[in-house]
């Protein structure tokens, strides 16, 4: 008997409950891998984000996320597999330099794009030459994968399980809250990283960065043996590369410490939610609902979007977010806020924000 954590079934479909399962227990593991092979979708937990899965190697399966997500068609997915065997069913070839990366960082947070193998299903790389592969390291979803290639479906595309555009769910209960019953999730607890993964494009034979993660571009230089270069126009296209993503409800502002700390001298608006390494204290913030970032840059991807759905749900109308410092390790974090802010942007804010 497969251990439900919870079961919702007031939205949706008429006699449909949303499952979600304890990922630690085998027999959850074989009725995720069974609904997969049958070309359905699953939740399930990476130590980045949870991902919204399914058979990467048919077309209509793949298709299904899109569909859920409401997502473009030709926005690449990322393709997840257990290992370096699983990664050349979809690879045209892994370039030495790409071989370098799946040596230091697979499985982890790290994403590769190469080109794509010929005949591979077309859905999952948005009709593009190129695929992205990662192998996640988190124990749930490794136990997935292996009991899916014990069924012969070796790769899973799996994008944040989250509609398209919106905040990444790094909890089951994000994945229960974003999609009506019918979807069976796998709780694996939260997301350890709390990001998405780092992106590097290795299809032309040289590593290029195309989204910063938890891994410092220094730690991939090491690794690669070289530079990274920044992308150009040639550069592949690559999931959660938009300028405006992940975005919550509530409207995100942006601000260095010093415009903060004026705006919130100044009138603020109902609603206000703080996302600051500053403390507020004082009458004049009784009601502003804060909360603290973590001063640590892997402490604040792991809060990162989690925090953003709790003010969400709390009911603040904006969000106004102490910018990151400018430093590596914060790349990621930098990021994610950048393009939550850009979905927006707003000449109110201009002076603030570039003072």
């Amino acid at each position: 008997m497969v251990k439900r954590v919870s079961e919702a079934g007031n939205t949706g479909h008429a006699g449909t409950t949303q499952q979600v399962l304890d990922g630690a227990l085998p027999e959850a593991i074989q009725a995720a891998a069974h609904t997969l092979a049958a070309g359905e979708l699953v939740g399930l937990p990476t130590e980045t984000v949870y991902g919204l899965a399914a058979r990467a190697d048919q077309d209509a399966a793949v298709a299904k996320i899109f569909a859920a997500k409401g997502r473009p068609s030709d926005h690449p997915l990322i393709v997840h597999v257990l290992d370096e065997q699983g990664a050349r069913h979809f690879a045209q070839d892994l370039p030495p330099v790409a071989h370098r990366l799946v040596e230091a960082f697979w499985p982890g947070p790290l994403t590769l794009i190469v080109q794509r193998r010929p005949g591979m299903a077309n859905a999952a790389t948005g009709g593009h030459a190129t695929v992205g592969l990662r192998s996640p390291s988190h124990p749930v979803a490794r136990a997935l994968m292996a009991a899916c290639r014990d069924r012969g479906v070796e790769g899973l595309a799996a994008p944040s399980a989250n509609r398209f555009g919106r905040v990444s769910p790094t909890l089951a209960a994000h994945v229960a809250e974003e999609f009506g019953p019918g979807l069976l999730v796998l709780d694996g607890g939260a997301c350890d990283v709390g990001i998405e993964s780092t992106i590097v494009d290795c299809s032309r034979g040289y590593p290029v960065l195309l989204r910063p993660g938890v891994l410092t571009p220094a730690q991939i230089e090491a690794a690669a043996g070289e530079p990274l270069r920044a992308p150009d126009r040639q550069a592949p296209k690559a999931s959660g590369t938009l300028a405006a993503h992940y975005a919550p409800r509530a409207v995100v502002r942006l601000l260095p410490s010093e415009a903060l700390q004026q705006a919130l001298a100044g009138r603020k608006p109902a609603g206000l939610a703080v996302y600051s390494r500053t403390a507020l204290a004082g009458e004049a913030f009784a009601e502003v609902t804060h909360r603290t970032m973590p001063g640590h840059a892997k402490a604040a991807a792991r809060e990162l979007f989690a925090v953003l759905r709790e003010l969400d749900a709390a009911g603040a109308v904006q969000i106004w977010v102490e910018a990151p410092p400018e430093d590596a390790a914060w790349d990621g974090v930098r990021d994610r806020l950048s393009r939550a802010a850009a979905a927006f942007a707003s000449p109110e804010f201009d002076d603030l924000e570039n003072s």
